[in-house]
């Protein structure tokens, strides 16, 4: 029964202790912000500077791996570089050794004068105090972040008091003595390490847990050695699983915080036992302390950076290595590589980059867009994922070919470049606006998948023929813009119009079949929205192509996306849309329509 309840006091100690790390952390990055997030990808330039900031930011907010996985949002968004997160990570090492030195201060003991003023008893309490005071009645919500920082970290020295409270009794174990001793075995303490980190989630709480054990008197230098070795790869187990839908990059960037601990882990176990099997070092049977276990830690992780610091480039190619590009990866890639930053000074040469890289744009909006409403027809968890990962993508095309724009402008041109420049400047907004609907499309398709929602047969149907003319007009639409089709641009605008036209009287017809008992409501607002993400890439449909037809007229406005601007006046355009409003009349269509186009269509 002793033991059943010493267990339950370590763990309600370790689960205290872990919420109020969790909740200093999270108070802390409250408090300052998104400062954090722009300090670590703005200020990274060199190598030296993103260790510096690594540990500074993982020192703050108590966790390497939240540091870590923070890093891979920035790599797999293409915020930052894989070079610059191996710094960054190198620190976040260093950085959460810190947390070993603060709990330290929950072993300050005293009975009277000034000891008792600072015993962490003391400490906590009024910490405690000031933080449930910031919480329950400051208005502002940076004194509520102060309060949850400071109510954490009375938490977090609490569970340090009860974790070190559970195991004192252990002094006395033989048992305990004799397991304590099996960890002296290298292996054996390194595989704890590794195990208990990688349940915990958690280096600093298993160093936290290793001070609380040591304060038993009997953890000596030869068992806390190689348990502390495996903190580190155990700690790179949410790492990886933060990156699992993470891309190459993101993948690459958790596994060089394996790698990082793992060769610190393989360098300094071989070197430390080698040498010691020749000399048979002294402090191998001494005592360790709470400070002893911190400095340890800390040394260990700092001796592996600066070992590990001048072979950045080649963890770098390491990890490349390990997580290969695949054929289509590298084509993605050599579409921004055609944006060098020599040929700013060429107008002409640097335009004529810019449409070969907004023809691999197009081309893979196409392929999502035609992805994303397969979807509807035919749910397949893979290629839902692919449609994010090429939204991702898409999305660093706006952002890439922006730039470079921008600073194309800057440049001298003529006034046919200008205005070459602002039609592509326009154009790949309507394009990164297209790929956030068809993104939202999928996004509705999976709830219904989840949901099990569905349509009655003549909404499916009815749904069929929309989404067979907007395939029709994004096809169309890339192809004009590809080879610049100034007579095939002409005639998405009219087939935009039809397209909401369909859309208002599909929206009606559901009204009438959730009138009268056929569709449920949840289904009419799941139809409804889908609709509306036709009829928004239907308009900025229109709107790039009715650009790209104005952009020879020297009086235009590039900036076009009310579709009250279509030239409806014209012959060309009541031809069109009455060609098209034939083509895709409801009443005509004759048994059930299934709208499905292979991927593999160019």
């Amino acid at each position: 029964m002793a033991i059943f309840s010493m267990i339950l006091s370590l763990l309600c100690g370790v689960s205290l202790f872990l919420f109020g790390m969790s909740l200093m952390g999270d108070g802390l990055k409250l408090a300052a912000g998104n400062k954090l997030e722009a300090f670590l990808y703005k200020m990274t330039n060199t190598p030296l500077k993103g260790v510096a900031l690594g540990t500074g930011v993982t020192s703050v907010i108590q966790s390497s791996s939240a540091t870590t996985v923070m890093v891979i949002g920035f790599v797999n968004s293409g915020m930052m570089k894989l070079k610059q997160a191996i710094g960054i990570i190198m620190g976040a090492n260093i950085g959460t050794s810190i947390t070993g030195w603060i709990l330290c201060l929950s072993y300050i003991e005293g009975s009277n004068g000034i000891a008792s003023i600072l015993s962490t008893a003391t400490i906590s309490a009024v910490v405690a105090v000031v933080g449930i005071i910031f919480r329950m009645f400051c208005k502002r919500t940076l004194h509520k972040n102060v309060g949850n920082i400071m109510l954490g970290f009375a938490i977090l020295m609490t569970g340090m008091q009860m974790m070190s409270g559970a195991v004192s009794p252990l002094r006395e174990s033989p048992v305990f003595i004799k397991m304590l001793t099996m960890f002296s075995n290298p292996i054996a303490g390194i595989l704890v390490g590794i195990a208990f980190t990688a349940v915990l989630q958690s280096a600093s709480a298993t160093v936290g847990v290793l001070q609380a054990l040591s304060v038993t008197g009997i953890l000596t230098f030869a068992s806390a050695f190689p348990i502390v070795l495996g903190i580190g790869v155990g700690a790179a187990c949410p790492v990886l699983i933060s990156a699992i839908g993470a891309n190459k990059n993101g993948k690459r960037t958790a596994l060089v915080y394996l790698i990082n601990d793992l060769f610190g882990l393989i360098l300094w176990s071989v070197i430390f036992y080698t040498v010691n099997a020749f000399v048979h070092f002294s402090f191998m049977d001494m005592t360790m302390t709470p400070v002893a276990i911190a400095l340890l830690n800390t040394v260990f992780r700092l001796a592996t950076v600066i070992v590990l610091f001048p072979f950045i480039p080649k963890i770098e190619k390491l990890v490349c290595w390990l997580v290969k590009d695949n054929k289509e990866d590298l084509e993605d890639e050599a579409d921004f590589d055609l944006l060098e930053e020599r040929l700013l000074n060429y107008p002409a040469l640097a335009i004529a980059q810019c449409h070969r890289v907004m023809n691999g744009m197009s081309k893979k909006l196409r392929k999502n867009v035609n992805r994303a409403m397969n979807l509807l027809n035919d749910y397949q968890q893979d290629k839902y994922d692919k449609v994010q990962r090429k939204e991702d993508l898409i999305d660093k095309y706006e952002s890439r070919l922006g730039e470079y724009l921008i600073q194309l402008t800057k440049r001298e041109m003529n006034t046919a470049q200008t205005r070459q420049a602002s039609l592509y400047l326009h154009t790949i907004s309507d394009f990164e606006r297209i790929g956030d609907h068809a993104s939202y499309i999928a996004h509705m398709s999976s709830e219904m998948h989840d949901n099990h929602t569905n349509f009655s047969q003549e909404a499916w149907d009815e749904l069929n023929i929309v989404m067979e003319a907007v395939r029709e007009e994004i096809n169309m639409t890339c192809n004009a813009f590809m080879k610049d089709d100034k007579e095939l641009a002409q005639r998405v605008a009219p087939l935009g119009a039809v397209i909401t036209g369909l859309c208002d009287m599909l929206k009606m017809s559901h009204v009438e079949r959730l009138s009268q008992g056929k569709c449920g409501l949840e289904e009419g607002t799941v139809f409804s929205d889908i609709l509306n993400s036709f009829c928004r890439i239907a308009t900025h449909c229109a709107s790039a192509m009715v650009a790209l037809v104005k952009s020879s007229e020297e009086s235009s406005d590039m900036h076009i996306h009310d579709s009250k601007i279509y030239p409806t006046n014209s012959t060309e355009y009541y031809s069109y849309f009455n060609e098209y409003s034939q083509k895709y009349d409801l009443g005509k269509q004759e048994g059930h329509m299934l709208s499905m186009e292979p991927e593999e269509v160019e």
